[in-house]
């Protein structure tokens, strides 16, 4: 480290007043009698200028009888050196005074920061020990020097440089400069796993949090050299593999050596795998009488022939421990205990419940939190102030505050309390910004081009709420959207959200007309377990129909007439044949109107009643045991979702869905999915259902199909021939993903392979209207050019398809996926194997987006 003193003002002199203090305690004393105690008259203090004379005085303290020997006078002048106030002291005997000759260090005027781009001048500041009007003192300016370059070194950058500079001023003051040199940013080149045969090192890189360097690492920082990520990363590997049924594994060590040729770390991860054990028996233990320890298996996640899994073990552990708890056993411990048995590979798994020792929690101590208030973390805490010491509720208050992604870091130690039985816990935190602005985009096959801006708070006014504002606008998708959370509704684990939005679907190449909606949902959420909860929500919401009126111009009034509260814009003569097979003295025998092309019955009716409010009570069932929700490769994820409406407004219905995702590693990184989903919507009473409410399918059941291409559907050839949905449909599909071997797993590309099946059925909106006169039914005689001249009908068909309704629809496809820095993204390509007469396709599909 180079240390250097720059002098401006033609003040030179000074150079000597930044010499490391010499001073040999028994050199400078000169005594009469070296082997003998002297008495001294008086101590003479000489060149302070700060510092009182008493002060310095204070550090030598005679002794008995007012003498002060070679040993007295020894330590004062050591104590008084470690003070840091000087930068040289000697100390001589005159007679019978004792003379201390002080050289003061200068004070630091102020501290200053040059050549830093990479760190704020904010935090330098707060981790250097030397502070504007403090004492200068060598050593903690080249400490300071040295924490500097840590930062850096912690953010990648390794061929930092930090020179102090002192810049003198009058009245002995100085100020200090820090000149940061910063360097090139120091990357991980390469990461290796030795001794692993049952994970490949492709999926041990998506395990741990380091990252190699490519040329995509600009956008993050997991490709920079951290020496505690790549000690964390360690305890992950390890994780993983107690999660794999491997209990004895081992990760012997984490080599890091750096390249100059690469200019890089070369990172490598030394394993021990040993054998993978399944759980060969369960049982239960308990040594206080009262309790019966097998009261507490339904509370156990282990069960016989499963992979040994430690994570189970501990879940279960915890939720056994506050189970006995509940019941009055509040200083129970539960300890789990395996035996192996190599030879069948198995473990034998054993809970014992004892009784803990009597400790309680005297004070629950928080630092750290600078903006998040108090109760926001108190509340995490299922024992308080008094209650007895349960370090599984500890262990989930830990968990919980993890999870709330206030901080960057959260631990809970216990210290001794004011007697043995007492503890006091400490949290110590350090908080991170949770705002958020982002301005996304994306485009996709359906929507078009897409763009969002949006601004959150997770932690907002330091509370705990959340709230979010977001204003879409899109080439057929717009709307804005308001959204606030409160986790904790009076002071119970209940959260209340709020939803006000608005929202615009524009006429596409997929629907013939728009739709407006206008609505806003309170919800409460529970949580029921770690991977069950529960919402509860109302929603009301007034949705209307647009359509061009060019699309909606068939009827059977006068001009000048209303249908619902719109101006009958055309009055063609007349629209269609009358019951009694009247000709249409035109000649274009009803059809004329038809020439425009026209919306699909069902489309106009709900364009005639005008807006309608729909109000509906609902909830959703989630269960979740996904091993990472962003990139799932282990785990079930289930949603179960009710909703009636008909609590008032202008729609009834009961519609149900269900959707469940399995996802379960296969060899050599593949991993599959399995996807079931299905509903159901029921009519309530004599209300008619709307066509917006049916279920409309696509890509979303079956890839390879258009956007609401599947099911029944408006076949009149002059019309726009719309998709009109179905009361039911199932949908199954099982994905194969697999990563590019041969690319680095940091580019974030992996492909697919599927097959889907599916089905929709079960149209009951609207089939006739009277103002027109269209008969819809199945079995109608589709219009032609031969069956448009008969006038025999009584009333036109114009041909809603039921045809196909129960027919299969499958396909099989290819996909790519990719866990880019600009989103995700996703590539489809799906032939359809099976489909109805007319329902349409669409092979290839796109969708994605970014935040910026």
């Amino acid at each position: 480290m180079k240390f250097g003193l720059r002098v401006r003002g033609g003040l030179l002199a000074t150079l000597i007043m930044f010499a490391v203090p010499v001073a040999l305690p028994l050199a400078n004393v000169v005594l009469s009698s070296p082997a003998a105690a002297q008495s001294v008259n008086s101590i003479e203090v000489v060149g302070n200028r700060r510092v009182e004379v008493e002060t310095i005085r204070s550090y030598f303290k005679p002794g008995p009888g007012g003498t002060l020997d070679a040993g007295r006078v020894d330590d004062g002048l050591k104590a008084l050196i470690e003070t840091g106030l000087f930068s040289d002291v000697k100390i001589a005997r005159q007679g019978g005074r004792l003379v201390v000759t002080v050289v003061e260090n200068p004070v630091i005027g102020r501290v200053a920061f040059e050549g830093n781009k990479k760190v704020k001048d904010e935090q330098l500041t707060a981790e250097v020990q030397s502070k504007p009007r403090g004492t200068l003192s060598k050593p903690m300016v080249q400490a300071d020097a040295q924490r500097i370059a840590e930062i850096y070194r912690r953010s990648g950058r390794y061929d930092i440089r930090v020179t102090p500079e002192m810049i003198e001023q009058p009245n002995n003051r100085v100020d200090l400069i820090f000149t940061v040199e910063e360097g090139a940013k120091t990357g991980v080149k390469s990461i290796e796993f030795v001794g692993n045969n049952a994970f490949s090192s492709y999926r041990l890189k998506d395990i741990i949090k380091t990252h190699e360097s490519n040329l995509l690492s600009f956008l993050g920082s997991g490709d920079v050299y951290d020496p505690d990520r790549v000690e964390a990363d360690r305890d992950l590997i390890r994780r993983f593999y107690l999660k794999n049924g491997y209990a004895d594994v081992q990760v012997v060590a984490a080599l890091t050596e750096y390249d100059p040729e690469r200019k890089g770390f070369l990172v490598t991860f030394k394993i021990e795998e040993g054998q993978q054990y399944r759980v060969g028996s369960v049982d239960f233990q308990s040594s206080i009488a009262t309790l019966d320890a097998t009261s507490l298996r339904g509370y156990s996640r282990v069960s016989v022939g499963s992979l040994y899994n430690v994570e189970n073990i501990e879940k279960s552990v915890e939720e056994m421990q506050i189970e006995a708890s509940r019941r009055g056993y509040a200083f129970a411990v539960v300890r789990p205990r395996g035996d192996r048995n190599f030879e069948a590979h198995t473990v034998s798994v054993v809970f014992a419940v004892d009784e803990g020792p009597r400790t309680y929690i005297e004070r629950i101590n928080i630092r750290g939190n600078t903006r998040t208030r108090d109760y926001v973390i108190r509340r995490e805490f299922d024992i308080s102030e008094g209650d007895a010491y349960n370090r599984a509720l500890v262990d989930r208050a830990e968990r919980r505050l993890k999870n709330l992604d206030f901080f960057k870091d959260v631990k809970i130690t216990t210290e001794p309390g004011s007697s043995s039985d007492r503890v006091v816990l400490v949290v110590a935190l350090e908080e991170k910004s949770t705002g958020d602005f982002s301005i996304s985009g994306g485009y996709s096959t359906t929507d078009g081009a897409l763009a969002e801006v949006s601004i959150s708070e997770r932690n907002f006014l330091g509370r705990g709420l959340f709230a979010k504002a977001s204003v879409t606008y899109g080439q057929f998708a717009r709307g804005y959207s308001l959204s606030f959370v409160e986790p904790y509704l009076l002071d119970y684990r209940v959260a209340l959200g709020l939803d006000f939005y608005q929202r615009q679907q524009l006429a596409n190449n997929f629907i013939s007309y728009g739709t407006k909606t206008l609505g806003f949902s309170p919800r409460l959420g529970f949580q029921l377990r770690e991977d069950l909860s529960l919402q509860l929500r109302y929603s009301i919401y007034r949705q209307e129909i647009t359509l061009p009126a060019t699309l909606s111009d068939c009827n059977n009034l006068a001009a000048g007439s209303l249908i619902g509260n719109r101006l009958v814009p055309f009055n063609p003569t007349p629209a269609f044949i009358n019951a009694n097979g009247g000709v249409d003295p035109t000649g274009n025998n009803g059809l004329g109107c038809f020439a425009n092309g026209e919306a699909s019955l069902p489309v106009r009716q709900e364009l005639a009643k005008g807006a309608t409010l729909t109000s509906a009570l609902g909830y959703t069932l989630n269960y979740n045991t996904l091993d990472n929700n962003k990139n799932p490769t282990d785990g079930l994820l289930v949603d179960f979702k009710q909703d009636f409406a008909g609590v008032g407004g202008d729609v009834s219905y009961l519609k149900t869905a269900f959707d469940a995702k399995y996802f379960t590693p296969l060899v050599s990184d593949i991993v599959s999915i399995v996807h079931l989903q299905g509903g159901i919507l029921n009519k309530i009473g004599n209300t008619q259902l709307r066509m917006l409410d049916h279920f409309q399918m696509g890509p979303n059941l079956v890839r390879g199909f258009a956007p609401n291409g599947i099911g029944p559907r408006d076949i009149n050839p002059f019309g726009t021939q719309d998709a009109l949905g179905g009361t039911k449909y199932w949908g199954a599909s099982l994905e194969l993903q697999m990563p590019f071997w041969f690319l680095p797993r940091e580019v974030g590309l992996k492909g697919a392979v599927y097959a889907d099946a599916g089905g929709l059925s079960g149209y009951q909106g609207p089939t006739s209207w009277a103002l027109t006169g269209e008969v819809n039914q199945p079995g109608c005689i589709r219009p032609t050019a031969a069956t448009a001249t008969k006038a025999a009908n009584a009333g036109t068909c114009l041909g809603l398809q039921f045809d196909d309704q129960n027919k299969v629809r499958s396909s099989v496809g290819v996909g790519l996926v990719w866990a880019s820095p600009f989103g995700p993204l996703r590539f489809d390509y799906a032939i359809p194997l099976t489909k109805g007469q007319f329902d349409r396709t669409q092979e290839f599909r796109f969708g994605g987006g970014t935040t910026f």
